[in-house]
């Protein structure tokens, strides 16, 4: 039996709706292409696919769908949660700014000038100053603290917003590279150097707690180099995570900005010893580049895979009716339904017009943690199946105890998709001291690649232009340099760092 699809679910053209699994499931498959095929293919489909996004009429923007925003609010959710923990309060400040702020910064614009949307017209009259469509808001916000800060009594400032970001990429891939996408961003001012340091590294061990232990995603953290640091900060720190196609991806940053901006902007406060002095400041965010992680880090062949505490559906309860014993499953599996309600986020699939098979599928390629099923048997004997989406491993659970054991079956899906991306990681992370050997790692293999470098940006370039690798960190924890050499030009070392070719 058949049935044919056009690439978006809902737009279904259903030839014969009743389907056996086997059938449903070479439709549903073939829809995706496999990822040893065509890598950035498989991206595509799945977020096709999987009714994440749609492409809109401008380059480079995209509609984000309600499934795909559904896993934004999960995410901005429990990352707010840890934020607000810390301190800090949610603003919002305005997305247009006027040229002549931005351009106070010189160093900050020309670093994001190639990127930068204009706006020169107000209806039909040309505006007086150009304005810009926030690429980030440094600039803005500094003008707001300006006014707001005067003594050391408003210290420290803690503000982070969630927003839209537009930058005009010239290559744009949804999720992780597009001109406009959503993200929050910290804005922070402190009395002092020290301060503004120790805030900068604990909101970067926020973001790698949160991707650990919310999107099973592990990271490396660490420092950016100048030649890869943020436009006007003083330092960038960094998190950096392995896609499945050993291409690194930056999944969040921190900066301590020193005082840059505050010179700029004029942001000063008078201290406890009557001195007018300029704040310390940093800036950090991360954005819906996570969702492209979490495709890219846990996705397979067949679709999605989500970590169950940002899955909008954690659980999808498929009752297997048949003509005899329909109406009786299906009032148990209402039970179930509602002994589960406030203990996850539970889907009832009652749909009568698709068999099971096509169902399992459907749920499946979107990446629902756990499936159960329901049919006459399990209910003769008073159980359920439970089936997980990560290993496909099956078990039979009395009824009674479906409450407790979900619970815990969803926690270790959440444990063992980090482990196994962990494994992942470890297993294509090379670590040498040939140059030889780093430059057909980069071109065969890519993965991480953990060496000694002499800090000088010369090699940091030369690496770049010959393998398309970048230095992603020099990590926090670090062996001695003392008695090995650069990878690159085979003079002292000064720290280890992590080489990858990147998104």
């Amino acid at each position: 039996m058949r049935m044919l699809f056009s690439i978006f679910p809902e737009r279904v053209t259903v030839m014969e709706r009743k389907t056996g699994a086997g059938a449903g499931e070479k439709e549903f498959v073939k829809e995706i292409t496999p990822r040893d095929q065509d890598y950035s293919q498989w991206y595509i489909d799945v977020i096709l696919k999987t009714e994440m996004m749609d492409y809109a009429p401008v380059k480079g923007c995209m509609a984000i769908r309600p499934y795909g925003y559904a896993i934004w609010e999960k995410i901005q959710e429990l990352l707010d949660r840890r934020i607000k923990a810390t301190g800090h309060v949610n603003a919002y400040f305005p997305m247009f700014i006027p040229k002549g702020l931005l351009e106070k910064e010189a160093e900050h614009v020309e670093g994001f000038a190639p990127e930068v949307a204009w706006v020169t017209k107000g209806g039909s009259e040309e505006l007086s100053e150009p304005l810009v469509v926030r690429p980030t808001s440094e600039a803005i916000i500094c003008d707001f603290y300006s006014r707001w800060i005067q003594s050391w009594r408003d210290l420290p400032v803690l503000i982070n917003q969630w927003c839209n970001i537009v930058r005009w990429e010239k290559a744009t891939r949804p999720f992780l590279r597009t001109s406009e996408f959503l993200w929050q961003e910290g804005h922070t001012c402190h009395r002092t150097a020290e301060e503004a340091e120790e805030e900068a590294l604990k909101m970067l061990e926020v973001y790698r707690e949160f991707l650990e232990e919310e999107l099973s995603i592990p990271v490396i953290p660490g420092r950016k180099t100048e030649q890869e640091k943020f436009a006007g900060a003083m330092h960038t720190y960094t998190i950096e995570a392995l896609m499945s196609d050993r291409r690194a991806l930056q999944a969040g940053t921190s900066h301590n900005l020193g005082q840059h901006f505050a010179k700029v902007f004029n942001i000063t406060f008078l201290d406890k010893d009557d001195q007018l002095k300029y704040v310390w400041q940093t800036s950090w965010g991360v954005s819906t580049r996570l969702i492209g992680a979490l495709i890219m880090v846990h996705g397979d062949d067949r679709g999605l895979v989500l970590p169950p505490r940002v899955a909008p559906i954690q659980a999808v309860l498929v009752p297997i009716l048949s003509k005899k014993a329909g109406a009786e499953v299906l009032s148990a599996a209402n039970r179930l339904a509602d002994s589960l309600k406030g203990l996850v986020r539970l889907q009832l699939d009652d749909r009568e017009e698709y068999s099971p098979g096509w169902k399992y599928n459907q749920w499946e390629m979107k990446g629902v943690p756990v499936r159960i099923e329901l049919g006459p048997r399990d209910l003769e004997n008073k159980q359920v199946v439970l089936v997980r989406r990560d290993s496909g491993a099956r078990e039979a659970v009395p009824l009674e105890e479906v409450p407790q054991r979900l619970p815990a079956l969803l926690e270790a899906v959440q444990t063992d998709l980090f482990k196994k991306a962990l494994a992942f990681r470890e297993e294509n992370t090379r670590r040498g001291e040939s140059y030889e050997d780093f430059v057909s790692v980069m071109e065969t293999q890519r993965g991480f690649y953990l060496a000694f470098w002499c800090g000088r940006t010369e090699c940091e370039l030369k690496a770049k232009e010959d393998t398309k690798a970048t230095i992603r960190c020099i990590p926090f924890q670090q062996e001695e340099a003392a008695g090995h050499n650069c990878l690159v030009c085979g003079k002292p070392a000064k720290a280890q760092v992590y080489w990858a070719r990147s998104y």
